[in-house]
């Protein structure tokens, strides 16, 4: 029972540390604090426009933004997509192409490895110039000299000024940056943007990050008159409210995971009580004799309350170690249930062990002192 307690709590908690990574990895990408801020289509009719209407982003929105919101904003920037063509010296391959201001590389938690990052003259000058992302640099370069290097993008000539790396996942590091006026400036000649990325100030608080995301998503819907209860025209993906919601996620299960690993617990004390009623009962002969010989009380308790605190403790150890195992050998292969990494604290599990040898001494002390008190002529007799 005392093994069974501990594998299934060590087990349990390694799978609720599982899922807390996998949350974690999941937002690992980007900045904790940040909203997304993208366009799509009017599902209602309203303000004397059609339904169905494309709502497109442009550099006025940007700056009213980051005007009017500017004591909550912390970084901003926006984003345009493409996707490229990308050759050099006979290595080609397809990339993700992301026009950016500077503050993305701090939205994108992106770390330089060599070079430097968009900056703000590469914003006013609408240079031709780029960062790429690690596995760009493997893929075309190998182990050439890389900055200051020209890429070709689908037949445009681009200096290589900056490599970074990410702590996303590898697509991440499959992406090249370019200043967003050149992006515009050469795939349309226009001032217009897909997407607006920011982040927050912490100090703000999670509920007054939430309540800023629902400022946004008012004040947009007014500059474009887009009815208040329209839900596809403007979408917002708040941080904030992500991080809210994993938080009560992970309160209820730590909840119930502590209550199941208690109940479990407790279950392994009832059974160290129950077998060292059992062990007294048995060895009443025994007990008999040794007070018959001058045994004192106080000797018989210790036998007893040292027996089930070895019980308890090599239980405790051999039940730890069949929970960290059992954990280890199939903890990879979760990873397709949202498990990543299921693995538990060696002081937690040794101090539930702990608190089950305690709990253990104390159960076994009515049977100890039961034993000590039996009178050695009446243990004799004993059947």
């Amino acid at each position: 029972t005392v093994i069974f307690a501990i594998m299934l709590f060590a087990i349990l908690f390694g799978l609720a540390n599982g899922l807390q990574n996998t949350f974690a990895e999941g937002m690992g990408g980007d900045a904790e604090n940040t909203i997304f801020i993208s366009s799509g289509r009017t599902t209602k009719a309203g303000g004397g426009n059609q339904l169905g209407r494309r709502i497109q982003f442009d550099n006025a929105l940007l700056s009213t933004i980051k005007d009017e919101f500017k004591d909550d904003i912390e970084y901003i920037t926006a984003r345009i997509y493409k996707n490229v063509n990308a050759s050099y010296k006979g290595e080609k391959n397809n990339y993700t192409l992301r026009a950016v201001n500077p503050d993305h590389q701090f939205i994108e938690k992106s770390e330089l490895v060599s070079g430097r990052f968009i900056n703000q003259r590469d914003l006013k000058e609408s240079t031709k110039n780029i960062v790429i992302g690690r596995l760009v640099k493997e893929d075309l370069f190998k182990t050439e000299k890389v900055i200051g290097e020209y890429i070709d993008l689908n037949k445009i000539q681009y200096k290589v000024v900056g490599v970074y790396q990410d702590i996303g996942d590898d697509n991440e590091e499959r992406i090249i940056y370019m200043p967003l006026t050149t992006a515009q400036r050469i795939y349309g000649n226009n001032d217009f943007i897909d997407q607006i990325n920011l982040t927050y100030n912490l100090d703000m608080g999670l509920d007054n990050a939430i309540a800023l995301g629902t400022k946004l998503e008012k004040r947009i819907k007014k500059i474009f008159n887009i009815e208040p209860s329209d839900q596809g025209a403007v979408r917002i993906r708040n941080r904030a409210t992500e991080a809210n919601q994993i938080n009560q996620f992970n309160s209820v299960l730590a909840i119930l995971v502590l209550i199941i690993g208690i109940g479990t617990l407790i279950a392994g004390i009832v059974g160290i009580s129950n077998i060292m009623i059992f062990i007294v009962k048995e060895r009443t002969k025994e007990i008999g004799i040794r007070k018959a010989l001058g045994a004192r009380p106080s000797s018989i308790q210790a036998i007893i309350l040292i027996e089930s605190v070895l019980i308890t403790a090599i239980s405790g150890y051999v039940g730890l170690l069949l929970g960290i195992g059992i954990l280890e050998a199939y903890g990879p292969s979760l990873d397709k249930y949202f498990i990543t990494d299921p693995s538990v604290s060696t002081n937690l599990v040794a101090m539930a062990t702990l608190a089950l040898i305690i709990s253990g001494f104390i159960a076994a002390y009515v049977p100890a002192k039961r034993a000590s008190q039996i009178k050695p002529i009446i243990a004799l007799r004993d059947e």
